[in-house]
């Protein structure tokens, strides 16, 4: 049997991890083909390069020296991949402001590293852009559950403020507090909001609400002093509507902000791209 790439990588995942479980769970495939796909090359090979016990996983003193060259293989196949993907796009979906300076850096970074290229895709329901494969990853602020079998990872939290009309009795306010929300009529966006009735336990929810489906809906809405919302803190940065003020929220939860993305699209430029964000997160 030839040994092909797929070995080294199934074999090189393994002893990293010190486990076939975790192994499986960052190839996207099963225990039982990671465990044949090892077995294999040793077999090709003639010589054991994992001790498997019942508690562990450790590499052999030859699976330690073949792992420095199987890493080695991997890095130069991958950077073959990523010159010849040159042109390659990524397209990021994104449902309303991205997070700043992350995305910059992170852009940039990706872009200068790869050679491939991001594309901006606006989407308001990430779920559906993924599914119809319109997107290959997806900025997702919230914590909403994400089905099985897509991917999450999560980058950072952005604090939450409240913003209102200017002339709104609020306007006036130097803070306020998560626990008194629940006294104001709510907008909330529907579709891409971070926050909701739902954010809140039942006895403590806000009960007046106002539906919109949109982020543009969503800012018009309350600009026009029909309650009040509740936003990252990039919005209070980048939104340049003249006719709202930001009010810190107290003891409000934090938004956590995460990337989204399927198992089986671009792996290496996803994998680059998760990278840089978290270079950026880092950094």
């Amino acid at each position: 049997m030839e040994v092909e790439i797929r070995h080294f990588r199934a074999f090189a995942a393994v002893a990293r991890h010190r486990s076939f479980s975790r192994a499986a769970e960052e190839l996207s495939i099963t225990q039982p083909a990671l465990s044949r796909t090892v077995a294999q090359l040793e077999a090709t090979l003639g010589v054991r390069l994992l001790e498997r016990t019942s508690r562990r996983v450790e590499p052999t003193d030859a699976g330690r020296e073949f792992l420095q060259q199987a890493e080695r293989v991997l890095a130069a196949f991958d950077h073959a991949l990523t010159t010849a993907r040159g042109l390659g796009v990524l397209r990021l979906g994104f449902s309303w402001l991205l997070p700043a300076p992350w995305a910059q850096r992170t852009i940039k970074d990706f872009e200068a590293s790869t050679g491939a290229s991001v594309t901006l895709i606006r989407t308001d329901d990430w779920l559906e852009a993924l599914h119809r494969r319109t997107v290959d990853i997806v900025v997702v602020r919230g914590d909403t559950a994400v089905p099985e079998p897509l991917r999450t990872i999560r980058l950072f939290d952005e604090p939450r403020f409240a913003v209102c009309a200017r002339q709104s009795p609020l306007a006036g306010r130097r803070h306020l507090d998560w626990g008194e929300v629940r006294h104001w009529r709510l907008i909330v966006n529907t579709v891409s909001g971070t926050t909701g009735p739902w954010s809140w336990p039942e006895e403590s929810r806000p009960r007046d609400i106002v539906e919109t489906s949109n982020y543009d809906e969503w800012v018009e809405t309350v600009a026009a002093n029909r309650g009040i919302g509740i936003v990252p803190e990039t919005a209070r940065h980048r939104s340049p509507h003249p006719a709202l003020r930001f009010v810190p929220l107290t003891n409000a939860p934090p938004v956590p902000v995460r990337l989204v993305h399927p198992p089986d699209g671009p792996r290496l430029l996803i994998r680059r791209f998760v990278d840089a964000s978290l270079a950026a997160v880092a950094g």
